[in-house]
This record gives C-alpha cells, structure tokens and sequence, in this order.
C-alpha cells in the first residue's frame, strides 16, 4: 500500500529528532513496481539501475512475516519488552525502565539471529528464486550478518533512527555489486518508521566515488536529513509498508530511516540482509553472525 505525496506531506515526519521538509521539491512518493512487470527481468534490472532500488510490494505472504513476527516478541516477552498483558505478537512496546537488557542481548544475539528460523525467513525459497533471476546465477552469497532492528516509539536521541548512508562504505572489501533487501516485519506505515530513500543520489554516490570526491564517506553521512536533501537537490521518498511487502536496492543509493511516532505503541521490526553473486568478491568481515559489538 502507497500513500500520495498529498497524505505524506500532512504528517510530521522526522528522523533523529529532524524534521523533513514537507514540500513537493524535498518528499516525493515511493513508486511500486506494478505486479504485471516483476517477470520482466531485464526491465527489473534497467528500473533497478534508474532508481536505485525496488519496491515490490505483497512479495511475501504477510502470514510468513507475521508469523516471524510473533517469533521474534514471543522469545523476548521475558525480557519486558512488550508490555504486560497484551499479546507479545502485536509487538507493543513496555516502559523502557523495565527492560532487562542483558537478557534481551543473550537471547536475541545467542538464539533469534543464528537460530533456524532466522536463517529459513532469509533463504526464504521465493526470495532465493529472485535473487537467482536477477543476479543471473543459480550461486548465490547470502551475507551470514543479518540484522534485525526494532524501535520502539518515542525512542529518540541520534542514532535511534538508522543516519543517511550508502550500503558500499560497509561492504568495501568485497564487490559493489552486493544487493540489499530491507523486509518490514509486520505493518510499517510512515509513522512507524520506515525506511526512506533519497531520490537518485546514487548517480551521484558512483561519480563521486569514482572520481573519489565524496565530502562525507564515512559509514553514517548525517543524521540531518533536510540538509542532504538540499545539498543533493533531491526528494526523500517514502510510503506506508506492509506486512508481505519486500525492498530491494543497490549499494550507492543513500538511504535512512524515520523516527517511530506510532500513537498505539506498536514496534517497528525489519531485517536487512544482502545477496550477492558467489563468484563475485565477497567481503569477509561480513560472514559471522550480526552482533552489537561486532564493529561494522
């Protein structure tokens, strides 16, 4: 499901505290990929290399995102982090000072994200197919580091919501062409904090990279949203995800989050994890699981 830039612009977006311009000339909408085109391979690919990503919404059955859902809260209801009496798979988020946040650490990093079913939702067999028809090979790379995030509403503070970058300036030690897939865990409408993109910047990203001009390439360019959508001259797209809905893009398009002002408590949960072609360079800092403190 999309929202017109009109429905966009009537609510206050902000990521990391900074609010976005509403304006037709600073946020614009994310367009989907019709149904009718997702055969067409080599048009996937030439709208991949236009835009920088794609947006396939209804890619999953919403029950096999849902129901990871309900897996991920229901392992760490004992830690408090959804709140007492509801049901830990709507995923509503409990006063913060009562988390225990070692024991959530133990049981997200040393069950959910190398447990089984972590790994079956990312080799999920339809994803697989894709990544087999659009990379053009039957031997694919799965990166091992696979992230999952939630944030809660009202969390606040830089760094809470994921800061402006390209995918490339954490992956240089393998190829540039190792593709993303960002997959919301449950409904993710724009209050709840979505991921965001900022409109061709990754033209721009691979002149600069390559003629090695870039002004900021360190990991996180800035939490200051509004200012890069000036000094790029571009939109921040954004629309209303869905559980099922699926986001594919490149390594050079710049990209962040929104802040989660959800009026219902709901947690915004996401993975990110990224395919590549095995015979292409892979980069070896990313093959171990994904830690807190693993320093990528």
């Amino acid at each position: 499901m999309t929202v017109p830039p009109s429905s966009a612009s009537t609510r206050v977006l902000t990521s990391n505290g900074y609010r976005l311009d509403p304006g037709p000339r600073r946020l614009g909408r994310l367009e989907p990929v019709p149904e009718a085109g997702r055969d067409d391979i080599p048009a996937l690919r030439r709208r991949f290399a236009r835009d920088g990503h794609l947006f396939l919404p209804g890619f999953f059955d919403p029950a096999t995102v849902e129901g990871f859902r309900r897996y991920y809260f229901e392992q760490l209801e004992p830690t408090g982090l959804t709140r007492p009496g509801t049901d830990p798979g709507d995923g509503i988020a409990a006063r913060d000072d009562v988390l225990d946040r070692e024991r959530l650490r133990n049981i997200l990093y040393r069950q959910i994200v190398p447990g089984a079913e972590y790994e079956a939702l990312c080799r999920h067999p339809k994803l697989v197919s894709f990544y087999e028809r659009f990379l053009g090979t039957a031997e694919l790379h799965l990166h091992r580091r696979k992230i999952l995030r939630h944030i809660g509403p009202g969390e606040s503070g830089i760094g809470v919501a994921t800061q402006a970058h390209y995918d490339l300036v954490y992956l240089r030690e393998g190829t540039d062409r190792v593709v993303s897939s960002w997959i919301p865990l449950g409904d993710c409408p724009i209050e709840r904090g979505p991921l965001i993109y900022l409109e061709g910047s990754h033209h721009v990203v691979r002149r600069e990279e390559a003629a090695g001009t870039l002004k900021r390439p360190a990991a996180s360019m800035t939490a200051d949203l509004p200012a890069l959508a000036e000094q790029y001259d571009a939109r921040w797209l954004v629309t209303d995800f869905a559980a099922g809905d699926l986001m594919v893009h490149g390594a050079h398009i710049i990209h962040a989050s929104l802040d989660n002002h959800d009026p219902n408590g709901v947690i915004r949960l996401s993975t990110d994890i990224r395919y590549q072609a095995a015979s292409d360079l892979i980069d070896q800092r990313w093959q171990n699981h994904w830690h807190d403190q693993d320093g990528l």
